[in-house]
């Protein structure tokens, strides 16, 4: 990995951030949005001014992904939910799991056909109540379940893989994809030995990134599933990257201080900040939500 990417890693917003999640990058406002789940917050920051921004949620975001006619959807544990920066209103839109009060929505992801893949995960961290979702036009379609602790997922740049992580059992799956979004053949594709895999993405090689809780930084993976290397950061808990800039080579790095007690906070007083590294792999470009809606 060290022929793709410098050592050089900077907190660009020590935000502080209980557990920093689902950064996502807007091209249009040369911005990265991402969400605070535990602290309940957006935020964004804007690349060539520097300037940062938040907005209160009424509930716990889990992600916070541009759609395709304006504005952005929110997952909160409450169910999908339109925002409006501007106002910093949200507006209900699906509620997922009414039935499941002790769920909550974790991460998620738009892909290259304009639909919204997300997770649901059991806000205790005990129980497999979790499940993937896609939401369609016809509502919101559980593809697979069975999770405590849901991430990701991500696509294959010829969108027929798609990529989610069972974090606590530490493992990334694939599985084959149809147009439609229907799954098949789960399979195994990578066993994280340090650190929970935590939100993975996809570079324009194919290469799967996965952000690693507890295990210090992001590891990168290729195609086959073989670990490649890792780019190391100066806190243990890194929950999900991004590519950004002009180039989509940046690449922007969550963290959290979630699960540190008070000696392991002193040692790492940049955790739950937002952090970047130039790489020389570029990623791809977000997709918009543009079913469901």
């Amino acid at each position: 990995m060290t022929a793709l990417m410098n050592n050089f890693v900077e907190c660009v917003w020590p935000v502080g951030a209980q557990l920093g999640e689902g950064p996502v990058w807007s091209a249009t406002e040369q911005a990265l949005w991402f969400v605070d789940i535990k602290g309940q917050a957006i935020h964004r920051y804007h690349e060539p001014s520097g300037a940062r921004d938040s907005w209160p949620a009424p509930a716990q975001p889990g992600f916070i992904l541009p759609a395709r006619d304006g504005g952005f959807v929110c997952g909160l544990k409450t169910g999908l939910h339109r925002f409006d920066p501007e106002t910093g209103a949200f507006s209900p839109l699906h509620q997922v799991e009414p039935d499941k009060p002790g769920n909550r929505l974790n991460d998620g992801f738009v892909d290259s056909r304009g639909y919204l893949w997300f997770g649901s995960m059991d806000d205790e961290e005990r129980a497999p109540t979790g499940a993937l979702y896609q939401l369609t036009d016809r509502g919101c379609i559980r593809r697979d379940d069975g999770y405590v602790i849901t991430n990701g997922p991500a696509e294959s740049p010829d969108g027929r893989t798609l990529y989610h992580t069972d974090t606590l059992a530490r493992t990334i799956y694939a599985f084959a994809r149809a147009e439609d979004g229907v799954l098949s053949d789960k399979r195994v594709f990578a066993r994280i030995e340090t650190g929970y895999p935590d939100g993975p993405i996809v570079d324009s090689m194919g290469y799967v990134w996965t952000g690693l809780y507890g295990g210090w930084g992001v590891a990168r993976y290729a195609p086959d599933g073989k670990l490649i290397g890792k780019l190391e950061l100066p806190c243990a808990n890194v929950t999900k990257a991004a590519f950004g800039g002009e180039d989509l080579r940046t690449l922007y790095i969550t963290t959290a201080w979630k699960g540190l007690d008070d000696r392991q906070r002193a040692e790492q007083p940049l955790a739950g900040g937002l952090f970047r590294a130039r790489v020389a792999v570029a990623g791809r470009q977000q997709g918009q939500i543009a079913h469901g809606l």
